[in-house]
């Protein structure tokens, strides 16, 4: 049977790139290029790459990249449009729990909750964080957003959820959020490839920070930082507070 996120995105590679939240490409990119400094022979792999926004930016400024995703529909479509660019990206179905990849890449990304933390169990979430350690070189740096559990306990997340979008964007409706597992059950709204509209139960892990930087501890990973998330402007300024929805980590492997 497939999960909640595997169905959402086998139909979802049309509108993907429309929605409010893919609109910070070019900043977010900005800023990966200061955490490398530059380097272009820099090898990137970019987890849960969807339709490739980020791949095919970063390619663009003459950086090596291979996007891995477990949507075909997704993959589909940023093939596409790296062909249309006329760029050489590897765009390759993987599931992020198993990568192949062994000390392969001088950094990850893994942005907009492409994979981590959409998992149904913690296990699964943890896999993530350890495949994508694995396919670094030491010293590698992984660069990724997640969901910020301090926003829910200091917010209802119906403040989030509730938000006005525009017409044809996805929407939520808040179900509950379960203290315990940090889990938000939630009902997503959006409009599928055929311009159907379709609802999807959700269930998605929030972390707070310190869980987030013993976890990578506990995986070998090293200058831990964690801020706020800021749409198409991330940056080491921003500190990490209750109001942002989102956390920006950066870590490294030792």
């Amino acid at each position: 049977m497939k999960q909640w996120y595997e169905w959402l995105f086998e139909h979802y590679g049309e509108q993907y790139d429309r929605e409010s939240f893919t609109q910070g490409t070019r900043g977010e990119c900005d800023f990966f290029e200061q955490e490398l400094n530059h380097d272009r022979s820099v090898k990137i792999l970019d987890i849960g790459c969807g339709t490739g926004r980020h791949s095919i930016e970063m390619a663009k400024r003459g950086y090596s990249v291979t996007g891995i995703d477990l949507s075909e529909a997704m993959l589909k479509k940023a093939r596409e449009k790296a062909k249309k660019d006329n760029l050489d990206i590897h765009f390759e179905k993987h599931d992020a729990r198993v990568l192949p990849f062994e000390n392969d890449f001088g950094a990850a990304i893994m942005i907009c909750e492409g994979a981590f933390p959409l998992m149904e169990t913690d296990e699964m979430n943890y896999e993530i964080l350890k495949r994508a350690g694995k396919a670094l070189k030491q010293n590698g740096k992984l660069i990724f957003t997640t969901l910020n559990g301090l926003y829910p306990i200091f917010h209802p997340l119906s403040d989030f959820h509730n938000q006005e979008t525009s017409q044809g964007q996805a929407g939520c409706e808040s179900g509950y959020f379960d203290y315990m597992t940090f889990r938000d059950y939630n009902i997503t709204t959006f409009v599928d490839d055929d311009g159907n509209e379709r609802r999807v139960n959700c269930s998605e892990r929030y972390y707070i920070p310190s869980e987030i930087t013993w976890l990578l501890f506990s995986l070998g990973f090293e200058k831990t930082n964690i801020y706020g998330a800021k749409l198409g402007a991330f940056s080491r300024k921003h500190q990490l507070t209750p109001e942002d929805y989102e956390m920006l980590v950066i870590t490294q492997k030792s």
